[in-house]
């Protein structure tokens, strides 16, 4: 592709000869240029030039008028340039010539001007600098002689008119000697000037801890003059005077109201002459032994050293001066925070003789503040806080009760205790079988004897690990001793193995726990007699015989079981088969900290002192209807130390409260409270703010004793369920590392049992107690139901397995026998216990069994859904199976 042509080149068409004639030249190679050639291009040359001129002349002739014209134009332009060029060079040598020329002339005569202006202005300033500097040195030998004098008062006006002219500086004296030594001397003599003045103030005014000495005259030193106060202090500058009056204050604030205030001192005034001839005041301070002062004295010390002042100071500074209100506001402090705060009494017996001080210190403010000071809009402090002294001595009261509560709370425990005792509705059923009544168990010795084992338990048990919480997250391994006992009947069954509870071991154990562990021992009881349960085909063989087959599980109902408990409903027919219970009401003892004890004595101490105020009458009544009444805030006070109990104690015990013997002990005491509290509720003597107040205090302590005691249970049953997973949901059972394991877990859940059975024991009520394990025991017993009951296949090695595992709990049947000559009560406050032993039984038994117990309503506990799985599990896919399932779907036959 070729490269394009600008527009503006030139085409080759277009090229003149020259330029083609060039191109010939340049494209002809040294080898063929020759002579011939050569003078070819000077030919065409020539020719070309010929041609040009013939062209010109051609244009030429044929306008020539107009070439004419032109030419002859042109020669008179030029003619004219010539004349303006030799003008032009004219113009420049008159202007520019050196001897004649007009510029420099011009620049002569203005240097010539400029130089006389000079010297006229030098002359002039010579003049006023001369006659500034005799001013200045007439000005400074009149200070000089002032100062030297003594007259300071003059010197001082003599300086400041100086010092006004010494502003108004010579330009031209600027940096001169002798204005630099002006300057200097100046410095001089007012600096000694204001020196002699502040040595004049020192010895006129003399404030130290010990005396105050005000001169009205004072002789300047070295000097024979004597200046008067008043003239020394209009003479200070005011940034000096402002200093000097700032030190004053502090040290009158410090040395003569804070001191005074603060604690006992005498104070004595004197007028003297002193050497000189002058005469002095002067105000002593002496300390003074505390024993026997009046606190009003205080007041009137420090009304002794102001009315000095506005004797002989005050009278004395400048018009003007702002010293005196300055004082005010440290004063009005003073008052407050060094007598009258730290003097509000802690009792009521005080407060008289107080409210006295209080008084004398409002007059003292009104006469000396906003009379004497002069503080009329700011000096009411004192009187504002007088109207108030109910206000802050119930505050103060309040900030002591509650630390007195806080010492109290975060006490070490002494081991003191009591019992309190509550009122119990159980049942009582007809037939003959008690129900857990009050024995030797809970006969607890009388309430206000410190108790020797409850809160300070002396069992053998393993230390809980500390956790932080409300609740214990312990798991600690069974005891040495329980495991040694069980080594030869670890489950508590009989040599035959037919599920006969016999639970020596639990029994022997849990009787030391609850023979009274706060009194004598008792007498030993023996084993209880457990009826034994039905096994396989014996219940086949006892068809007719319901009252001895269902003796076994007639058990009363004191109480019904915890709601939070996850179990289901005990059987109706059970509950059809049992005689109908009648109700009594039974004393329970439970066991309660002396803390809370001494707590709430400080509740009730607090309310009394809150009653006492309110008909004393001693505190005036406010008016002002923002303000609450009198003794309200200390009323307040008693339900602010219950809250700081309950916000404090789980902290500072949060170490103790590990262990479920001490999470439930502190249910006990805001359960005890909470009783307490109750009956106080219950009188009318109360005033509203402060009943509404305690009305918050009581439901908040029952919702706190509730949530340890759920939160207790609930971490004790997570415990069990934690071991319970060790079992892997009782999968693959024949196989005897895995039983093993499984046997492991479900001895643990036992043990555990216990464990926690003997650390409540001592501190819950009898009924609570049962309750409590109940709720355990019912727990784990759901849990191995649930996992039992969901094995979809079960061997008849794994069912013998199986009934084993379940046989173990058994045991925890005697931890439900008190009297040995009654049936256990377990089903009263187990729910699941029924539905478990059946459990055990259907493992093992047939279908003709099953079928039978299904129809005598005997397992009534299970739902349709189970019994369908377990006999699918249990048994072979056999038309017997079929029979039994599409019986089974019918549902629970009704029972008359």
């Amino acid at each position: 592709m070729a490269f394009p042509i600008p527009a503006h080149l030139p085409r080759k068409k277009d090229l003149d000869v020259s330029t083609t004639v060039l191109s010939k030249m340049s494209e002809t190679s040294l080898k063929s240029l020759n002579h011939e050639l050569a003078s070819s291009w000077v030919s065409e040359l020539e020719t070309a030039i010929r041609q040009t001129k013939d062209r010109i002349h051609e244009r030429v002739q044929a306008d020539l008028p107009a070439f004419d014209r032109q030419l002859s134009s042109s020669k008179s332009v030029q003619q004219r340039l010539q004349t303006l060029s030799s003008n032009v060079d004219r113009l420049q040598d008159v202007l520019s010539n050196p001897e004649t020329g007009l510029v420099p002339t011009l620049i002569a005569s203005l240097t010539r001007h400029a130089s006389l202006a000079q010297d006229a202005a030098d002359a002039n300033a010579l003049q006023e600098a001369m006659a500034y500097l005799a001013e200045c040195k007439q000005e400074m030998r009149g200070l000089t002689e002032l100062v030297e004098s003594g007259r300071l008062p003059e010197a001082v006006e003599k300086y400041q008119k100086m010092e006004h002219l010494l502003a108004q500086r010579q330009p031209s004296l600027l940096g001169t000697e002798v204005y630099v030594d002006l300057q200097r001397r100046f410095r001089a003599a007012k600096d000694k000037a204001d020196e002699q003045l502040n040595e004049a103030y020192s010895r006129s005014i003399i404030v130290n801890a010990s005396e105050i000495i005000i001169r009205p005259s004072v002789q300047v030193r070295a000097c024979e003059t004597v200046l008067a106060l008043p003239a020394v202090l209009a003479s200070l500058s005011k940034t000096n005077l402002s200093n000097l009056m700032n030190t004053l204050r502090r040290d009158v604030t410090t040395h003569y109201v804070d001191f005074l205030l603060g604690q006992a001192a005498s104070v004595e005034l004197s007028s003297v002459s002193s050497i000189a001839g002058t005469m002095e005041h002067k105000l002593s301070v002496f300390p003074a032994p505390h024993g026997g002062e009046l606190l009003g004295n205080r007041v009137d010390n420090v009304a002794s050293v102001f009315s000095f002042l506005s004797d002989h100071l005050f009278p004395h500074l400048p018009p003007k001066a702002a010293f005196p209100i300055t004082l005010s506001r440290p004063l009005s402090h003073a008052l407050l925070d060094k007598l009258l705060r730290p003097s509000l009494p802690s009792s009521q017996q005080d407060l008289p003789a107080f409210l006295k001080l209080v008084q004398h210190a409002v007059k003292f403010e009104n006469d000396f503040i906003r009379g004497v000071l002069g503080d009329e809009s700011g000096g009411q402090d004192v009187k504002t806080w007088a109207d108030s002294v109910g206000q802050h001595y119930e505050k103060k009261r309040r900030v002591q009760l509650l630390e007195q509560a806080r010492a109290l709370i975060i006490r070490e425990d002494d081991g003191s205790s009591f019992h309190a005792e509550v009122l119990v509705v159980e049942d009582e059923l007809l037939n003959g079988a008690q129900p857990p009544t009050g024995d030797s168990n809970w006969n607890f010795d009388d309430e206000g004897e410190a108790e020797k084992d409850g809160w300070g338990l002396d069992d053998e048990m393993e230390a809980e690990p500390l956790v932080q919480g409300p609740v214990t997250a312990a798991s600690p391994e069974p005891e040495p001793s329980a495991v040694e006992e069980d080594v030869d009947d670890p489950w508590g069954l009989g040599d035959e193995g037919d599920g006969a509870v016999a639970d020596n071991e639990d029994a022997s154990t849990d009787s030391s726990a609850w023979d009274d562990p706060w009194g004598d021992a008792p007498e030993p009881i023996p084993a209880p007699k457990v009826t034994k349960a039905a096994t396989r085909l014996e219940r086949l063989s006892n068809k007719g015989k319901t009252k001895d087959t269902w003796s076994a599980i007639q058990s009363p109902v004191p109480v019904p079981p915890p709601p939070s408990t996850p179990a289901a409903p005990v059987l109706d027919s059970v509950r059809q088969r049992l005689p109908l219970p009648k109700q009594q009401v039974e004393k329970e003892s439970y066991l309660v900290s002396g803390r809370a004890k001494e707590l709430f004595c400080l509740v009730e101490n607090t309310l009394r002192e809150a009653s006492a105020l309110a008909s004393s009458n001693i505190l005036p009544h406010n008016h002002n209807t923002s303000m609450s009444p009198v003794g309200t805030l200390i009323g307040q006070t008693s339900a602010l130390i219950l809250d700081l109990y309950r916000g404090l104690y789980p902290v500072s015990a949060a170490s103790k409260l590990a262990s479920p013997k001490w999470t439930l002990g502190f249910s006990n005491d805001c359960v005890w409270l909470h009783i307490e509290l109750g009956k106080i509720l219950s009188l009318d003597t109360l005033q509203t703010i402060t009943r509404g107040k305690l009305v918050e205090s009581h439901a908040r302590l029952n919702l706190l004793s509730e949530c340890w005691y759920d939160e207790t249970l609930t971490q004790q049953i997570d415990h069990l369920y934690s071991v319970l997973d060790n079992t892997e949901a009782f999968v693959g059972t024949a196989e005897q590392e895995r039983f093993d394991e499984c046997e492991e877990a479900v001895s643990q859940v036992l043990q555990e049992v216990r464990k926690f059975a003997r650390q409540v024991k001592p501190v819950l009520p009898k009924t609570k107690y049962y309750q409590a394990i109940g709720a355990v025991v019912n727990a784990a017993l759901s849990r191995i139901l649930q996992d039992v009951l969901a094995l979809p296949d079960i061997t008849e090695v794994e069912s013998h397995k199986l009934n084993e595992l379940c046989r173990i709990l058994n045991a925890l049947e005697g931890l439900f026998v008190e009297d040995p000559n009654h049936p256990s009560f377990v089903v009263a406050f187990v729910p699941q216990w029924l539905k478990f032993s059946y459990l055990s039984e259907l493992l093992e038994a047939s279908i003709a069994d099953i079928s039978y117990l299904f129809e005598e309503g005997a397992l009534v506990d299970f739902d349709i859904d189970e019994l369908v799985n377990i006999v699918r599990a249990l048994f072979a896919d056999t038309p017997l199976r079929t029979n039994t399932i599409n019986k089974l779907l019918q549902g629970h036959p009704v029972q008359s």
